[in-house]
């Protein structure tokens, strides 16, 4: 795998995302800052995209700030940090991306599909994303919880039959 060069990885982002924020260190590190609409029914988000030789890539949504969470559920799904709204885009030990893959072509897409199962979750409460992550204690928590009510509401059905 050859690396792609922070240059061209800047040149890519300004050709895809004209006047977004785009702060170069030389090879060093990038920021990328835009405003995505992921669908047409979409609201409108701000990504942050950050690499950092030697600590790799980051991207983070830092508009809306906080996102709105599903009723009863205490943290964002599929994410490494809810506080910081830094996304699980793909499997680090996977081979899934490396820094020989454009920014334009992989973490950015992946961002927007990332916001549209969002959506989906704070509307549903169910994460449709799939993707290989842990719950957190609360996440286990609130899971455990929606089953047993789920589960009385279920026996109740059983018990009091319709008519």
């Amino acid at each position: 795998m050859n690396r792609i060069s922070l240059l061209h990885q800047e040149g890519s982002l300004k050709s895809y995302f004209p006047g977004t924020e785009i702060k170069r260190r030389g090879e060093l590190e990038l920021t990328w800052i835009g405003a995505i609409k992921p669908s047409p029914l979409s609201a409108t988000y701000t990504l942050k995209l950050h690499y950092k030789y030697k600590d790799g890539v980051n991207v983070f949504v830092i508009d809306p700030n906080p996102l709105q969470l599903a009723e009863q559920k205490k943290v964002l799904p599929h994410v490494y940090s809810t506080s910081e709204q830094r996304l699980c885009l793909y499997y680090p030990s996977g081979n899934e991306w490396n820094t020989g893959m454009f920014y334009v072509k992989t973490l950015i897409p992946w961002a927007c599909e990332w916001l549209v199962h969002y959506e989906c979750w704070v509307a549903t409460g169910t994460w449709h994303g799939g993707g290989i992550h842990n719950e957190s204690e609360a996440e286990k928590q609130a899971n455990e919880q929606k089953e047993k009510n789920n589960e009385s509401v279920n026996d109740n059905r059983k018990e009091f039959p319709k008519e």
